[in-house]
């Protein structure tokens, strides 16, 4: 028999919890009512813009919208890859966290505005991905970028795609990324585990809003099982970039971020993993959770231990 859930959530944790469940159930994937253009349209309005940066600009890299964050000339890049479940966020919603990372590292920080599902399922998200890579190599020194140091960062399903276009680069045999930073990641779209049963419902990422996005990301089932849709199921990790994972107590796909980080690990990679306790999935918010503030910190180290 399985033991209890012990709660024990941060205050800020408890309070988003809160306001999400009093939301209208037109905000809530998976819910009868759902609307996602409603959804869409509420989260850009109430966006943060954060901190100042040295340069932004908006960039079209190769076709692919994304907003350019570069405190200093000739800074090395991360690409930084928004959550959202695939079918939500934005660059604009992203960007309070793109700029704090940016300022504390020192590094230049992409964020990319690849397409969304369900309008455009797998691989779309990942070929945008690549493509604003692709370019970055090819143009970034025209925006004052050093492009021979570049690192792929996301969250949730951002992490996702961090972590399969590392994976793709790799068994194309082409040249590797710095770092994949990878925040609260899904690594695993076929897993059912015993924490996010644990942990379904309650915890502002229900077993239904998973299965909602899972469903928009890849309608075809046999995707799911892809090592460049699910990375945990990869048969080889050796080989792939230096990652930071951090994961959230309260999040249920925690265990998935930290299986990947052993795996990796026994691989050979060289692999930080943090847990933030009393932490919920999202809270890499630096508008909302104290927290963010230590991930951004954390983040920047890495970023900066690279550069020297």
């Amino acid at each position: 028999m399985s033991r209890p859930v012990r709660i024990s959530l941060h205050p800020q944790a408890r309070a988003a919890l809160a306001e999400a469940a009093a939301l209208p159930d037109r905000f809530i994937p998976g819910r009868g009512a759902f609307d996602l253009a409603a959804t869409r349209a509420r989260a850009r309005a109430s966006a943060a813009r954060g901190e100042s940066v040295g340069y932004v600009a908006e960039v079209d890299a190769g076709g692919v919208r994304c907003r350019l964050f570069r405190p200093l000339p000739l800074a090395p890049v991360a690409l930084y890859l928004h959550g959202g479940g695939w079918a939500l966020g934005s660059v604009e919603e992203a960007e309070p966290l793109c700029r704090a990372i940016a300022n504390d590292s020192g590094w230049a920080v992409l964020a990319v505005e690849y397409r969304l599902a369900p309008e455009h399922p797998y691989p779309a998200a990942v070929e945008d991905v690549e493509r604003a890579v692709a370019w970055v190599k090819r143009h970034g020194g025209a925006l004052e970028l050093d492009v021979s140091r570049l690192a792929l960062a996301g969250d949730s399903a951002g992490a996702n795609l961090a972590a399969a276009v590392a994976m793709r680069a790799r068994d194309r045999g082409a040249p590797g990324f710095a770092l994949q930073v990878l925040l609260c990641p899904a690594l695993d779209l076929l897993d059912e585990g015993a924490v996010r049963s644990e942990l379904a419902e309650g915890f502002g990422l229900d077993r239904e809003t998973i299965r909602w996005h899972v469903e928009r990301y890849t309608p075809a089932v046999s995707d799911r099982e892809l090592p460049h849709v699910s990375p945990l199921r990869a048969a080889a990790l050796a080989g792939l970039p230096p990652a930071l994972i951090i994961t959230a107590e309260y999040d249920p796909l925690r265990d998935q971020g930290e299986d990947y980080a052993s795996r990796l690990a026994d691989a050979g990679v060289p692999v930080i993993a943090t847990r933030y306790l009393g932490m919920i999935h999202g809270f890499v918010d630096v508008e909302r959770f104290d927290a963010a503030r230590a991930v951004v910190a954390q983040v920047a180290s890495a970023l900066r231990h690279l550069a020297v």
